[in-house]
């Protein structure tokens, strides 16, 4: 017969570290219950041996001889429960270690997975795309917000502008002159356009003279026109 098939290795399946673990601690429940259960008689024998002490000699004595085995007892399991202990704090810091690993290559595969479609010709490439998109849409936007028609002819020239307003402010002036009151007097005409002619108030006139001054009105803007006409 084959040594390794009497001790029950031969195919045998690899173990699992869970499963190890979980014997362990069942292992560990069974020591804990033999020694409390080998405490108790520790302590059971100590009182035979103490009710035995002055009136039967021979019990007592092999009350404590029970009782030192027993305590050897104990301190066997104790050190069998520390060897337990140490064998599954080993093992959850293997596991520990090994979930890590496996998360760390796979994390290592999918990395390697992403820039195995990238290299930096690639990555160099798309920024110049980038730029050039923006670029392009910057010009478009240019374009987009030049005026156009009338407002954006190269001819309208500012002078030009300038010209027409002054003629709309001599044409407000002479509207002016126009809508003085009777009685006012007028200025000689300026060789400039003026801004402004003040107008000077005259008391009021008796109504006989009313129409002599209509006819001196009438002159006096007739001259008035021709004198701006020229």
């Amino acid at each position: 017969m084959n040594i390794q098939s009497l001790f029950g290795r031969a195919g045998k399946a690899k173990a699992n570290p869970n499963e190890a673990i979980m014997r362990l601690r069942e292992s560990l429940d069974t020591l804990d219950k033999r020694e409390k259960y080998l405490l108790a008689k520790v302590d059971q024998e100590l009182r035979t041996a103490k009710a035995n002490a002055s009136k039967n000699k021979r019990a007592a004595i092999l009350a404590l001889k029970r009782k030192r085995m027993y305590e050897d007892m104990v301190d066997k399991i104790g050190n069998s429960k520390l060897t337990l202990e140490t064998q599954v704090m080993a093992l959850e810091s293997s596991t520990v270690m090994k979930e890590t690993m496996d998360a760390m290559r796979q994390g290592a595969s999918a990395m390697k997975n992403i820039h195995g479609s990238l290299n930096i010709d690639k990555v160099d490439q798309t920024m110049d795309d980038i730029r050039e998109q923006m670029d392009l849409a910057n010009e478009l936007s240019t374009a987009i917000s030049q005026p156009i028609g009338a407002l954006g002819d190269p001819m309208m020239d500012d002078d030009e502008l300038l010209a027409e307003l002054e003629e709309l402010e001599q044409e407000e002036l002479d509207a002016k002159l126009l809508d003085i009151p009777f009685g006012d007097t007028l200025p000689d005409a300026p060789l400039s356009t003026p801004e402004t002619i003040p107008a000077i108030a005259q008391p009021p006139r008796p109504a006989r003279q009313l129409m002599v001054a209509e006819d001196d009105e009438d002159k006096e803007l007739a001259e008035l026109r021709a004198s701006m006409a020229i």
